[in-house]
């Protein structure tokens, strides 16, 4: 097992990687609860929840199963969460645990920051995706006009990342957890990022994604330490995201996993990138292993001013000037405002050379 520790300026906590964790999830609990509340979705409850459950002594362990999904991560699951919490009794010295993915861990971490102003929760990840998101204390819901618009900062009190949890994943889950993983090498780590694109994503062994969600981890959680509320550098993980998340908006959450959507964004910001700072990046590469992985990096047609007007809503906007995550080499990742002018032109550009 592998312990990584995060020290935060709210709060300091475990995330542990391992096999079988989910069978022994009472020794990572940081103190007892008088109740514990398990948040899952239809598709994973089938597969771990009970082996959660039985893994406790509490007496009082209940649950909620919520839909499978993107289109969950809304107002109504988010208040049918607190009514389930009520009506289950739940005091401030209850635990919330989200078991899922991304979505999951997102709306659960939610709850319990609102709950009550806030209880304890901790994130139990079955996605490579959600390595991500569960590390680092961001929890949010989405509004129709923007992901994850409606949301806090706060940090779950341990992370227990259960990798037998992987063997039960869809490709195309694989494939939107290791945009993440691309994205979080491009910012950190060059070796880690070439040895990403010698992997085939229909062959990796468990050892390798244990290896690169590890090494994942470690570059998100020396970031937040630096920068928990995002008020410098902890922008740099949203390389990538600015189209992404124009993209899930624009085609409607689900129609691609949020991984998917990133994947495309990374080429963007590369295409910005190498145009911006008048560099040569691996964007041909990426382009290809995308490709060589089934990444769906085609586009429909798209009116680039809608995409233009989604990615003005990203957090990172500023007086309404879009600040991009760009890289002036792999590893050194810098902030820019692009004016709509020339975004407008990398967007045609970039749509372009992507059809090619």
């Amino acid at each position: 097992m592998k312990v990584t520790k995060v020290v935060s300026s709210s709060n300091i906590y475990n995330v542990y990687v391992g096999e079988k964790l989910r069978n022994e999830l009472e020794q990572f609990l940081p103190k007892k609860y008088t109740s514990v509340f398990i948040v899952t979705d239809e598709i994973v409850a089938n597969y771990y929840l009970e082996d959660v459950k039985s893994s406790l002594s509490n007496s009082n362990v209940i649950s909620s199963v919520i839909p499978h999904g993107e289109k969950t991560k809304n107002i109504d699951t988010f208040y049918q969460l607190h009514t389930d919490a009520l009506q289950y009794g739940l005091d401030r010295e209850s635990l919330i645990i989200a078991l899922g993915g991304g979505v999951v861990g997102d709306v659960a971490g939610f709850v319990a920051a609102t709950y009550m102003r806030g209880i304890d929760f901790i994130q139990m990840p079955t996605t490579i995706l959600a390595h991500d998101s569960s590390v680092g204390g961001k929890v949010a819901i989405n509004h129709e006009q923007g992901k994850n618009m409606i949301g806090n900062f706060y940090s779950p009190s341990a992370v227990v990342f259960d990798v037998e949890t992987l063997q039960t994943l869809d490709k195309k889950e694989i494939r939107s957890g290791y945009a993440e993983l691309v994205k979080e090498a491009l910012l950190a780590d060059a070796d880690f990022f070439n040895s990403i694109l010698d992997s085939d994503l229909s062959t990796l062994t468990m050892l390798a994604m244990s290896d690169h969600i590890n090494k994942g981890i470690a570059i998100k959680a020396t970031i937040v330490e630096s920068d928990e509320k995002e008020a410098g550098i902890r922008k740099y993980l949203n390389l990538g995201h600015t189209m992404g998340h124009a993209l899930e908006a624009l085609l409607g959450y689900g129609d691609r996993t949020h991984g998917e959507a990133v994947a495309i964004g990374l080429l963007f910001a590369m295409h910005v990138s190498e145009q911006y700072f008048k560099v040569k990046l691996p964007y041909k590469q990426l382009s290809k292993w995308l490709k060589d992985n089934n990444y769906p990096i085609e586009l429909p047609a798209i009116n680039t001013h809608h995409i233009l007007n989604k990615m003005k809503l990203d957090k990172k906007t500023v007086d309404t000037n879009i600040q991009m995550i760009l890289l002036s080499k792999i590893a050194k990742p810098e902030i820019v405002e692009v004016n709509d002018a020339d975004l407008l032109i990398y967007l045609d550009s970039f749509i372009n050379r992507l059809a090619n």
